[in-house]
Parts: structure tokens; sequence; C-alpha cells
């Protein structure tokens, strides 16, 4: 995941500094020692580096926080600040036109994945209320139209092409009369990359920018090539005059350095970034929500954002119910358990979770991947029996128990170990249920599932 070894080191960095009563200046200069190397290591530009450690240090000292009772905290406060000011304070939107349709230029390099993005922004719009238009104006490379079309067509996102042989600024102009026409209020264009930056690509972009005047030009670049993001971020923003930054492949067991460098260097800020293949993947990029991140403090609010865009509050609210009065049951669990994996893999969900560190160390060498194969056998136990199977596992002898495995592909033993587990979880809720009393609260969704050890861990 990216930003880990980072992570890693500035927590081991504050917690020695919370092992003193009170600091000296050698104690935060060793500190920014580490901070140094720990952000070099991640691939953070030399010049970014510099700067921010300085800035820290200044602050660090001239404040008197030498004096305070909790030192190390006032430190840690100080680097979240400084790691939000580098990424740009604040949340950069897309500004959208007050005349329609907006218009929003994808440039990069091949295989950054302009125009899955481009995609997936249009989704992101769309679920806005905006209806957005795609435009397949990369001609050169193989099948990049057809890509464009399918994803239009997973979105339920309409593509704009022309024939074979027009050239891409014609397409980019002509496709914004077509979106007046057809009531599209924000065009997405997604244009050619090369392998590398060529003035033949830097051209026909400009050209294209000329020809439409776009609200917006955003650069998609992929974290995992570091640095050389950085130098691509600079190059395009000199020639285009870029309004921000995509960048992909955050899930990716990249160092980060690109989301801490781009902003500091091009100015241009990072608008969003994408966590995943699936076309859903892309999120708005948060400085603060990812400096919380960096420095193991969770990222709550976005967890929040998920699940409240995620979960179907009505299905929660029954399911909540049926937990009162002791009526959860198999079929209870399915739904929930499908609800919790649309949040993506568990690592992701522990990583917005505060103080969950130490947890991901544990399950990191068990691979547990909500989408992944031990929740399918879950799914394809728990499907593989009767109605009333489900709904009271206490009729489940042997015989059904050897038909279950057989029907789920599984062995009796994972059948075995599900049931007693679900059994225990059950006797679990209930004490807890009488511990608060019946009080309303928690997270709808996620309560049970989390009481739940699956039976593909040890």
């Amino acid at each position: 995941m990216i930003f880990e070894s980072l992570s890693e080191r500035l927590q081991e960095t504050f917690k020695k500094l919370r092992g003193h009563g009170k600091l000296t200046e050698d104690d935060v200069n060793e500190a920014m020692r580490e901070v140094r190397m720990a952000l070099l290591e991640a691939d953070v530009n030399f010049k970014v580096v510099k700067d921010f450690v300085n800035t820290v240090r200044e602050r660090a000292v001239g404040q008197d926080i030498l004096e305070t009772l909790t030192p190390a905290q006032v430190v840690v406060k100080i680097v979240d600040e400084e790691l939000t000011n580098l990424m740009g304070g604040t949340q950069s939107r897309i500004s959208m036109s007050a005349h329609p349709p907006t218009i929003i230029m994808m440039v990069g390099l091949q295989g950054a994945g302009k125009t899955t993005s481009a995609g997936k922004l249009g989704l992101s719009l769309k679920k806005q209320g905006k209806r957005p238009l795609l435009v397949a104006a990369d001609i050169y490379r193989p099948a990049a139209v057809k890509q464009l079309q399918v994803v239009g067509q997973q979105l339920g996102i309409p593509v704009f092409t022309m024939e074979a042989g027009t050239d891409a600024v014609t397409i980019a102009k002509e496709s914004i009369p077509y979106s007046v026409s057809h009531a599209n209020d924000v065009v997405i264009i997604d244009t050619a990359g090369r392998l590398q930056i060529d003035e033949r690509l830097m051209q026909e972009l400009r050209d294209i920018k000329a020809g439409v005047r776009p609200h917006e030009i955003l650069l998609v670049v992929d974290a995992m090539t570091g640095q050389e993001s950085v130098n691509v971020a600079e190059s395009f923003h000199s020639s285009l005059g870029l309004d921000g930054v995509v960048l992909t492949k955050m899930d990716g067991d990249a160092r980060g350095g690109a989301a801490l460098s781009i902003k500091a260097v091009t100015g241009c800020p990072i608008k969003f970034v994408g966590m995943g293949e699936k076309l859903e993947a892309l999120e708005s990029f948060h400085p603060d929500r990812m400096a919380s991140r960096i420095l193991g403090m969770g990222d709550v609010l976005s967890l929040v954002e998920k699940a409240q865009a995620t979960f179907d509050m009505e299905e929660a609210r029954k399911m909540e119910k049926k937990l009162r009065k002791d009526e959860f049951t198999l079929d209870d669990f399915l739904s929930q358990m499908q609800q919790v994996k649309k949040l993506g893999s568990l690592d992701s969900i522990l990583g917005l979770i505060p103080g969950m560190g130490d947890l991901k160390k544990q399950l990191a060498g068990q691979d547990i991947d909500l989408n992944g194969k031990e929740m399918r056998q879950i799914e394809a136990i728990i499907t593989s029996m009767t109605p009333k199977e489900r709904a009271d596992i206490s009729i489940i002898n042997g015989s059904r128990r050897k038909r279950i495995a057989m029907g789920s592909g599984t062995r009796v033993q994972d059948v075995n170990k599900l049931l007693k587990q679900f059994g225990e979880m059950k006797k679990m809720m209930k004490k807890m249920k009488k511990l608060k009393g019946g009080k309303k609260g928690g997270f709808p969704g996620l309560g049970a599932l989390g009481n739940l050890k699956l039976p593909f861990m040890k």
C-alpha cells in the first residue's frame, strides 16, 4: 500500500519522542533527521524534503514546545499541518462553468490510466447529478476508441466518436455542439498519449486546447513512477498550463513521493486519486486526510463517506431491529458482508481507522481480501444452504454439512468452522446487547462482520 513504509518510519520516530518526558533541541534535531531520511526513501523531491524539514524544525523549536507537557504530540501536530500544506492545504475541486458544458481535457503519457480515469471521473460527476459526455480523441493508440466505448457502456455514459481518419482537434471541436444538442453539461475529452513527451504530442494538445478552450486540463500520472511523474507534471504544466493532477495506482506498492512533491514542485493541486482498477475507485484528494493516514491517525471522515455511499441505510435499520430481537440469520450476515465488501479491501478499511496499524501488521501475512477467494468461499457455503438452514443453523446435521460442503466446493471442516463462529458471534452480540442495555448506537453494517473471525483466519 502506498505510504506504508513512510508511515511506519514516521510513527516509529514519534514513538521514540513520546518516550521522553521533556524534549531537548537535540531530540527535535534527531527526530527531524529521521523524518528527512523517511521522506527521501519515500522518493520525495530533495528540495521539497529540505524545505519541509527546515520549516518543521523552526516551528518545533521556535514555539517553546520543549517546555510543554506533551511536546511529542505538538511535534506530530506540526508535522501533520506541514504535510497538509505540502500537498495543497485544502481540497481542490473541479471548476464548473456557469455556462454549460464544462469542458475537461485529460492529458498524460501512455499507460498512466487516462482512458479509465476519464470514465471514473465521468461516473463521479454523474453521481453528482451531472450528464457527462466522454469524447474519444485518442486516434493513435490501437483500440483506444473501443476501450472508451466499453468503459462508457459499463457506466451508462455516452461516448462521442467520429469516423476513422478524422483528426483529434476536429473530434474535440465537434463534440461541443453535440453535447449542447444532447443536454450533456460536462464534456470529458480523452486525448492521446505517448510513451514519452515529444513536441508532436504537445502541439496536438495545444491545438485541442486552443480549439475547445477547456475549463480544466487534468494531467493523469502514475504514482508508481515516483519522481518521474513529477518531471512529467513539470513538462506538461510548462507547455499546457495544467489545472490539476489525477494520481493513479495509489493503491499500489509505491513509495508515495509523487503525492508529496507534485504540488510543491509544479504548483498544480492533486484533485483526484485512483485507488484501484474498479471504475468507481476514483476519490477526491483531501490533503489533510492523506496527512492523517501517513501519520497513522486514520481517516474516519473518508470511511464514513464511503459507508454512506455504500450502505443501504433502510436495510441497515432493518438489520439493527433483527439484532435487537436476536433474529440475525446467515442470510442477514451474507447481505451485510456484501455491503461491507463494497468499501474495498480489509487492508484499506483498516488504514482509515485510527490505531489499527498493529492489527494491519498482524493480518499482513494472511492476504485477506474482502473481494477475494476466502470471502467468495464463505458466500458459496452460505448460498449452498437451504433457506431453512440459513434461518436456523441448529438443524444442520452431519449429512447436511456434507451436502453443503460438496455444493460449495469446500471441506466439511470449513462449513463446521463457519457455523461454529457464527454461533459464537451471535452469543457475543447478545452479551453486548445486555451490556449496552439495548441502547442504540454503533455503525450499521460493520458491527456483526467485525465480530466474526472468518474461517480462513488462524
